[in-house]
């Protein structure tokens, strides 16, 4: 078990580890009953993983003589409101859940963000432990002590900084992973090669065919360079007012496009999108070679991500939940850029007549 350590300045008492490897639930659940965090535990996940794996964790942890149940939401984006939090809130407040318990978020984007966000309030805050089962929650959503909940006029509009007590990645669970889901969370792989890593990026064009067949040692490479590159910078820039901004890249297009949507457009093949929108505005800008330009479109589509918007998404739309971006500053959206593969830079703004012809050129 591979096992990398988040340092986080203040206090020290925040920092955590995270730990990586193939079929190590038992390990984590006796990692957990060491660890002594709670008197007890409660695993929220959706009604998808509950099925395949929630028995499975329960009954790991009880042998590890860890006290632990379980509360199940219904599967997808839709759930990821505060409607469904305040219902799950007084769940645990009927089971008798105090300020002595633990939460366990096991699952994807969704149940890693929502559990986060419950964890930061309930009791006025109690401890969370991600246990991530899909390939975007493994590398990028479950790090970094983002937590958030969607409001209809966008994503992820409400929320909060709570880091994890622990994040355990377990790749045998992308072994069930549906493969639509799969190639979702390569958007965010590529990412972390476009803004950190040309080297990341390179083996992601040389080995293309490998990861979509889920080669095991493949797989074990990307998930640990990916995490390594968002924890450094995550220990630089905790709360996303600086270089973390960085790992925006794609997310200010795609976030709008998934909004305008109405959350049809699954979230990787929005960001994959918005990846290639900023890629365009940074050639547009002559701030990027055009090949490089290519190459990223390239990438994206050998990796079955989505490179148009659909011509059914109104360009107003898309404009105004851009607007609404939680990111801005005043009337000012900050959108990040690149020089070069590896070389992003956060822009001040980007005229709207740009903006708009590049989302009509993506669009199919």
């Amino acid at each position: 078990m591979k096992r990398i350590k988040v340092n986080l300045d203040k206090p020290s008492s925040l920092s955590y580890e995270i730990c990586i490897g193939h079929s190590i639930l038992d390990r984590i659940g006796l990692v957990i009953a060491k660890g002594n965090l709670a008197q007890r535990y409660t695993v929220i996940t959706d009604s998808n993983v509950s099925a395949l794996y929630g028995q499975e964790v329960l009954n790991v942890l009880n042998k590890a003589k860890v006290r632990a149940d379980l509360i199940e939401f219904p599967a997808g984006e839709s759930s990821k409101n505060m409607d469904t939090v305040l219902a799950i809130a007084k769940e645990l407040l009927a089971r008798g859940t105090d300020r002595s318990s633990a939460l366990i978020a096991l699952g994807g984007g969704v149940t890693g963000d929502m559990t986060g966000f419950i964890a930061s309030i309930y009791m006025r805050g109690v401890p969370c432990i991600q246990v991530p089962t899909t390939l975007m929650a493994q590398v990028d959503s479950s790090l970094g002590g983002k937590t958030g909940i969607d409001l209809r006029e966008g994503k992820n509009l409400m929320g909060t900084f709570s880091q994890p007590q622990a994040v355990f990645i377990d790749l045998r669970f992308l072994e069930t992973l549906p493969e639509e889901e799969f190639t979702h969370g390569l958007s965010e792989v590529v990412k972390y090669g476009i803004i950190d890593d040309v080297d990341l990026f390179t083996l992601l064009e040389e080995n293309s065919d490998a990861i979509r067949t889920r080669n095991p040692d493949i797989l074990q490479t990307i998930v640990e360079r990916s995490c390594k590159i968002k924890k450094g910078i995550v220990e630089i820039d905790e709360k996303d007012v600086g270089v973390r901004r960085i790992l925006n890249f794609g997310h200010t297009v795609g976030h709008a496009v998934e909004a305008a949507s109405g959350y049809t457009i699954p979230h990787g093949h929005a960001v994959s999108v918005g990846m290639i929108a900023s890629a365009r505005i940074s050639e547009r800008m002559k701030y990027l070679p055009a090949e490089e330009t290519k190459r990223i479109r390239s990438l994206l589509r050998s990796l079955g991500l989505a490179d148009y918007i659909p011509a059914s998404i109104h360009t107003e739309t898309i404009i105004s939940k851009i607007g609404a971006d939680k990111k801005k500053k005043g009337e000012v959206v900050h959108f990040v850029l690149l020089k070069n593969i590896g070389m992003p830079f956060i822009n001040g703004s980007v005229n709207e007549a740009l903006l708009r012809e590049t989302i009509e050129e993506l669009k199919q």
